[in-house]
């Protein structure tokens, strides 16, 4: 009996030792420079002749915990603005907290208020930035000049950026949306930029590109058993739509990994990014 106990505690004591490594391992490359990915679409609509259109895409960026302090956004900031895009668009979750703000929004916009393109930097909310306080994120993005689209359209360009709101938390309004993409006007290829993907599957199939983030590629990736996400984070994920360049009928959709690590700053086969999208006349 004394010999089994001894055997159980040592088994006790490596299982704690191999958790404490995985977590360090895992908020290791939490904090790593996100991988700067580069894709080139042809989108109809853009003007004939004119030169390649270039946009960062960045998502989840969950600005506060221990993955994603002032230095490390200021680090990914510099990294997007030294590729010069034309237009910045950001796919939510900003922050960290559902019944509780977990970030700072002052510290947040001192971070995203440097990001700069010729054509301006837009965003639309997701999950975590409708959960606690809704008001403080959008103060927080107006002070960094960035303008927030919930289910409205706004031209950036040659493009119409239509900004559905986040479908996971209940905000996805598509009826609203096409009815903002109706009263645009005729002009400008239309890009849909949302945060879950959730609501792909829902989208009319004349948006030739989706882009949108929330799924973390997994977040934690495990040899054999896949992605601990849907369990971590409570959610079900569209394999389909899980991670990077999407190629359906007639559309073209780009989930982004994100930038930052959600409320549990580690990540573990699914390192951080965000995408140098140039866009092409089809």
């Amino acid at each position: 009996m004394k010999v089994l106990l001894r055997r159980m505690a040592w088994l006790a004591l490596l299982a704690v030792a191999a958790g404490g490594a995985l977590w360090l391992w895992g908020l290791a490359q939490a904090v790593r420079p996100p991988i700067e990915r580069h894709t080139t679409i042809a989108l109809a609509g853009l003007p004939k002749g004119a030169a390649p259109y270039r946009v960062a895409l960045l998502s989840d960026i969950h600005f506060g915990n221990r993955a994603m302090q002032p230095a490390r956004l200021a680090a990914i900031v510099d990294a997007v603005n030294a590729e010069h895009p034309d237009l910045i668009l950001l796919a939510g979750d900003f922050v960290n907290g559902e019944e509780r703000l977990e970030s700072d929004p002052e510290q947040l916009s001192a971070g995203l208020v440097r990001l700069k393109a010729r054509d301006g930097v837009i965003a639309v909310p997701g999950n975590h930035d409708h959960w606690p306080d809704p008001a403080a994120v959008r103060a927080a993005l107006a002070r960094a000049r960035i303008t927030m689209l919930a289910n409205q359209a706004q031209r950036a360009g040659p493009l119409l950026v239509l900004g559905l709101d986040d479908a996971h938390s209940g905000h996805a309004d598509i009826p609203a949306l096409l009815a903002a993409r109706k009263a645009a006007g005729p002009g400008g290829a239309p890009v849909l930029l949302t945060h879950s993907p959730a609501a792909i599957r829902r989208l009319p199939t004349d948006l030739p590109l989706v882009l949108a983030g929330h799924t973390h590629c997994g977040q934690v990736v495990l040899p054999l058993i896949g992605s601990l996400a849907e369990w971590i984070g409570r959610r079900r994920l569209d394999p389909h739509y899980l991670c990077g360049l999407v190629q359906d009928p007639g559309q073209t959709v780009v989930i982004s990994g994100g930038v930052g690590s959600g409320s549990i700053p580690i990540r573990i086969g699914a390192p951080s990014e965000w995408w140098l999208i140039t866009l092409v006349d089809a």
